[in-house]
């Protein structure tokens, strides 16, 4: 009993762990394990057990002296965090099978970006985790750097790893780690009964308490509907994370208001839900029609009266204009149409959100005047897809991360942060070269990818420096690649955009995803509204 009581004052750090995944009813009573009687960590591993965090390694019995290894300290952690299990499409390590009971949440925890492999594609989950290894992979997922280091503060301190001395420090600074007489000991393994202790601490810090229990201020997450059913997108934003649906209901000519389908039930339907309607208006991508609008002062005027009606009579909250393939010289046409739009909507309380493409300085483009939209619309959807778009001679990913970045950087250098909604793809490309070097490409939702990479057994490569999943394989002579989209590459993105200070997301398209995707979405907007000063 006094070897346990002399380790308590270590603060160590670790993770108490064989509890399920999905932790039971009985969760919220503290099981009575024979075996932590007087252990200086009884009653933090009492108040971690009740939450549903830890559990024993048997009806009665916690095993407060073994080991703890990787996969249990990463599934500990993203408890103690509040994160959701992510049973991903795509496994982030050859050594972690889905059938692995720490599999969504070691998922969760690399979505989230504060764990890694011991190498690109090997966690070694059943590996014990040293006390250097542990202050290194905590402060990661408290999103704190680690100092420059300073004065020795422990006799062994030579014995700490040169990557891990400044985590190491920082711990001790925290008061979550600290030595015993004077020794940290680097290299020994932690147990489950310090883990408790350490986690039970961080959980119940005064400073950062509140924040695991409150629910995080939700963005806006916005839905589009393509090939798809009322119903079917019903059932969409249904089992979704969506708070706003965009259904393809209105269509603009060269005259204005050319097609209308409005359903004033299904507002009425996503209002009984908490959920808010934007209608996307397109201009079907016509050129030469959407010039003849744009262009006519009594079109423009025409177009604005008929949509502010139509939303007006259907009862939805606003409009997500998606004008497409405009010519460089309407560029102002454009910004007048935008301005005088969102005057009309603003006069009954309806929001106008304008989706644009990032501004490559090309033709596509040009006639965005990014700043001009944002001063007038409430919202700038930026469309963050298409990289490398359909019909395009060079494949490649539809949404790296550094492309994305570089788009709603540029987005926000002239636009508020806080009007700029990001666009993300539930889609990718399968891209095929033939021997005689052309190349072809086909969409692909989510599933339809994951399905082609388990029939064909792919082994999907992650890029760090494109932040997705990489696969190729061969049909005769034919190459394909695929720069996969999933739960890891979209967190990324999102946990950039809520970095930047963005109002929120928008998908293309409902119906796309993946299940695991939400639970992902969940995660990130959760430990982005974390605070760990």
């Amino acid at each position: 009993m006094r070897r346990l009581a002399r380790k308590g004052a270590f603060l160590l750090l670790g993770a108490a762990l064989t509890a399920p995944l999905f932790p039971s009813a009985q969760a919220a009573a503290a099981p009575a394990f024979k075996d932590i009687s007087g252990s200086y960590a009884e009653s933090a591993i009492l108040r971690l057990a009740k939450l549903g965090i830890v559990s024993g390694t048997s009806a009665d019995r916690y095993s407060p002296a073994r080991s703890v290894t990787r996969a249990e300290l990463a599934t500990l952690i993203a408890r103690t965090l509040g994160l959701e299990p992510v049973p991903a499409a795509i496994p982030a390590f050859r050594d972690v099978a889905r059938s692995s009971a720490f599999y969504p949440m070691i998922q969760a925890a690399v979505n989230i970006g504060w764990i890694g492999g011991r190498s690109a594609d090997r966690f070694e989950p059943a590996a014990s985790v040293t006390r250097e290894e542990a202050a290194v992979m905590l402060l990661r997922a408290l999103k704190r750097g680690a100092p420059v280091i300073g004065d020795s503060i422990y006799r062994d301190q030579q014995q700490i790893s040169a990557w891990a001395e400044a985590s190491v420090l920082e711990m001790n600074r925290l008061s979550l780690m600290a030595g015993d007489q004077g020794y940290f000991r680097p290299k020994a393994a932690i147990s489950r009964a310090e883990a408790a202790v350490l986690l039970d601490r961080i959980r119940n810090r005064a400073e950062w308490s509140q924040q695991f229990e409150a629910e995080p201020e939700a963005p806006v997450q916005m839905g589009w509907q393509y090939s798809s059913t009322t119903e079917q997108f019903k059932q969409q934003a249904s089992s979704s994370g969506i708070n706003t649906l965009s259904p393809r209901w209105l269509f603009v000519g060269p005259k204005g208001l050319s097609s209308d389908s409005s359903d004033a039930k299904l507002v009425q339907w996503a209002h009984s839900k908490g959920k808010k309607v934007w209608v996307m208006v397109g201009n079907r991508s016509r050129q030469a029609d959407t010039h003849a609008l744009l262009s006519q002062s009594a079109s423009r005027s025409a177009a604005v009266k008929q949509l502010a009606a139509s939303i007006s009579a259907s009862g939805a909250d606003g409009i997500n204009l998606d004008f497409e393939n405009v010519a460089p010289e309407d560029r102002q046409n454009m910004t007048q149409f935008v301005s005088e739009l969102a005057k009309s909507l603003h006069a009954f309380g309806a929001v106008l959100s304008v989706s644009v493409s990032p501004d490559t300085g090309s033709d596509w483009t040009e006639a965005f005047d990014y700043a001009a939209l944002g001063s007038a619309a409430d919202y700038i959807v930026l469309m963050g897809y298409d990289e490398h778009w359909s019909g395009g001679q060079n494949a490649g990913a539809v949404a790296s991360l550094p492309w994305v970045a570089g788009g709603l950087g540029k987005l926000q250098a002239v636009v508020p942060a806080a009007k700029t909604i990001l666009g993300l793809p539930f889609y990718t490309r399968d891209w095929s070269t033939a021997a005689s070097g052309i190349v072809t490409s086909a969409d692909l939702s989510l599933p339809e990818q994951n399905g082609i990479a388990a029939s064909l057994g792919l082994r999907p490569a992650w890029s760090s420096s494109l932040s997705t999943y990489t696969a190729s394989y061969y049909i005769g002579t034919v190459r394909h690649q695929i720069w996969l989209e999933d739960s890891r590459s979209l967190s990324a993105k999102m946990s950039l955009a809520l970095q930047s200070g963005a109002a929120g997301f928008a998908y293309w398209y409902m119906g796309g995803e993946s299940p695991d995707v939400w639970a992902a979405q969940r995660n990130a907007i959760r430990y982005a509204g974390y605070s760990f000063s």
